[in-house]
């Protein structure tokens, strides 16, 4: 090394820091102004949006229809997922239907070659399907472990790879990451799922930097990292302090990510400060500000949702009404 290269190195912080303060500046500025004046156009883009059969996915396939975009919509679950391909038809929308086993490489390859024939080059890949155990590490079966990394992070591998080449031709593309706060902050009865979660957070802030060193600035990522929503997936879950979200907000949080081309989308927006906090603190200062929320109880009572229950029958109903009334807004 130079006598030189020390000095050199140490203005060149100096200007990153002189910038990342411009930065802070820009975006305290762009948070200021109306989103309708900076959300982005997806009229006759076509939206490919995984696990779209029920919960958050459909109500996403929902709301970017009304925006006018095209809906391409992946699921396992046939008959729920042509449920919401004629949702949006009626709604006035397009969107085509896709049984796919995203545990399934080959099955994800496969339909993504028919998708490009039938419907043309994804602009937005949203990958929203997940799955959770819900148990402590030591009685969680292997099986489902391996299962919730297929669904939770592998699939996102194989999706992305499947359709990013097309929006690197092209340097125009969205692939969105709806991961958890569960990937940015372990949680009791959830190591499985917040492994998973974590391992989405990584890949999505790596494909972002891969891109920009690349110099691909028109294909975006955007992580969306929720806390518990009231949906059956999480079915039995009790929050002390953080209010858990209704589906409809998370959805509508997401699509505006992903039109404001936001890198990361936390909610509820607050606990950004609690996730600061996690790394600021000692870790047991850390840990007594986590049970000081109720954090380590939240999944006492958690039910999941069984797929043949007859709950789970009476919340699909309820979704339904509610996406009726609200989905569309």
């Amino acid at each position: 090394m130079a006598w030189f290269d020390i000095p050199v190195a140490l203005l060149g912080l100096l200007g990153a820091l002189i910038a990342s303060i411009y930065y802070a500046l820009e975006s305290l500025v762009l948070s200021l102004v109306p989103r309708k004046f900076l959300r982005k156009d997806v009229a006759g883009d076509v939206v490919l949006v995984t696990g779209g059969a029920s919960g958050i996915g459909r109500l996403i396939c929902l709301k970017m229809a009304a925006r006018g975009a095209k809906i391409v919509t992946w699921d396992v679950n046939t008959a729920d997922n042509e449920e919401t391909a004629r949702l949006v038809v009626a709604a006035g929308g397009v969107c085509r239907p896709y049984s796919v086993d995203l545990c399934d490489r080959h099955a994800i390859y496969a339909a993504a070659a028919k998708v490009k024939q039938e419907v043309g080059k994804v602009d937005i890949l949203i990958n929203n399907a997940g799955i959770v155990t819900g148990k402590n590490f030591k009685d969680a079966p292997d099986d489902l472990i391996q299962k919730t990394f297929q669904v939770n992070i592998m699939s996102h591998f194989w999706t992305t790879k499947a359709f990013l080449g097309d929006m690197l031709a092209s340097n125009k593309g969205h692939i969105v990451t709806v991961a958890s706060l569960a990937g940015l902050a372990g949680v009791n009865k959830l190591a499985d799922y917040c492994a998973s979660k974590f391992a989405a957070v990584g890949f999505d802030e790596s494909l972002r930097i891969e891109l920009k060193v690349e110099g691909y600035d028109g294909v975006k990522t955007t992580a969306v990292c929720p806390y518990y929503i009231s949906t059956g997936m999480f079915a039995g879950v009790t929050s002390k302090l953080v209010p858990i979200l209704q589906p409809d907000f998370v959805a509508s949080e997401t699509v505006d990510g992903i039109l404001l081309n936001s890198p990361i989308v936390i909610l509820p927006s607050f606990c950004r400060l609690l996730i600061i906090l996690k790394y600021i603190l000692p870790v047991k200062g850390s840990y007594q500000m986590y049970t000081a929320c109720g954090g380590h109880l939240t999944m006492e009572n958690f039910k999941g949702h069984p797929e043949d229950s007859l709950q789970q029958k009476r919340s699909g109903a309820k979704e339904k009404e509610m996406i009726a009334s609200h989905a569309l807004a």
